[in-house]
């Protein structure tokens, strides 16, 4: 599949981990039914590893090479395009044979060896705003993966720390991105209600009934796409319980969306 931050407005989304089991594919199946009803581009999201976990044993995933193997099946079974975090520059060349797409955690988006290697793979790269930077900061991530050859760039506002344990979105921040960087920018709705170090033994905690009210101001701000991590039973999801947006639920908030983003462009 074709992967382009051109096509807009378009969604992200998916479960936060790789789960054992058929999560994956559900979610995919119910993804690929969204994009025909609503007619916006859609890319499967999942991590193969969660590599910066608040406890030590916290579930991190299957791995790279059974990660990829299931993002694969579900890329076939689905018929669409996926993306995936790399944490190391070594990650880059394998998870490029898969990826539609590669993605750039937020803690990760100042280290120039990942950046490099995600952009020479030639791939579609999405770099998320680090928690602790201004928009205006995120040029040099954005010139470092465009230098290495990346097809498209674009950044993600995923809300940046407020005190101790929470997050807020300045939603000029969309603005500021795109004339900092010159890419596209996605709105992170699900990372950005995460209250980190709240939940349930240290766990990252959050406030799930923000995300409508934020998806609906980034989509009149200016947000180009959306990023949504959803699960069909979040309560019971092995990374980030408190902030996935119910499976069952997703084509109606992301509708409402649509329909604040066409407005907003009328």
């Amino acid at each position: 599949m074709v992967w382009s931050f051109r096509r807009t407005p378009f969604l992200i989304a998916g479960p936060c981990m790789i789960e054992p089991g058929d999560m994956l594919l559900t979610i995919a199946e119910a993804l690929a039914r969204l994009e025909q009803e609503l007619g916006i581009p859609v890319c499967l999201k999942a991590s193969f590893d969660k590599a910066n976990r608040s406890q030590l044993a916290g579930h991190r995933g299957p791995g790279l090479d059974d990660g990829l193997r299931m993002l694969e099946r579900a890329r076939s079974a689905s018929g669409l395009p996926v993306v995936t975090d790399i944490h190391e520059s070594g990650q880059a060349a394998a998870v490029a044979q898969i990826a539609d797409m590669i993605q750039i955690p937020a803690f990760l988006c100042r280290q120039t060896d990942l950046l490099l290697a995600a952009g020479r793979t030639g791939k579609p790269v999405n770099v998320k705003k680090g928690q602790w930077l201004q928009a205006e900061a995120m040029s040099g991530a954005v010139e470092k993966v465009r230098s290495a050859g990346a097809a498209e760039v674009a950044v993600t506002e995923r809300g940046t720390f407020f005190g101790y344990g929470d997050l807020v979105v300045d939603m000029r921040n969309f603005a500021r991105l795109r004339e900092a960087t010159g890419a596209a920018v996605i709105f992170d709705a699900t990372h950005s209600v995460q209250q980190p170090g709240q939940g349930e033994g240290g766990a990252s905690g959050g406030r799930r009934e923000f995300i409508p009210p934020l998806m609906a101001a980034a989509a009149a701000a200016g947000a180009d796409g959306f990023f949504v991590e959803t699960h069909a039973d979040p309560a019971n999801a092995l990374s980030d319980a408190a902030t996935q947006w119910p499976l069952d639920q997703l084509t109606e908030l992301v509708g409402q969306t649509l329909d604040v983003w066409g407005r907003a462009r009328v």
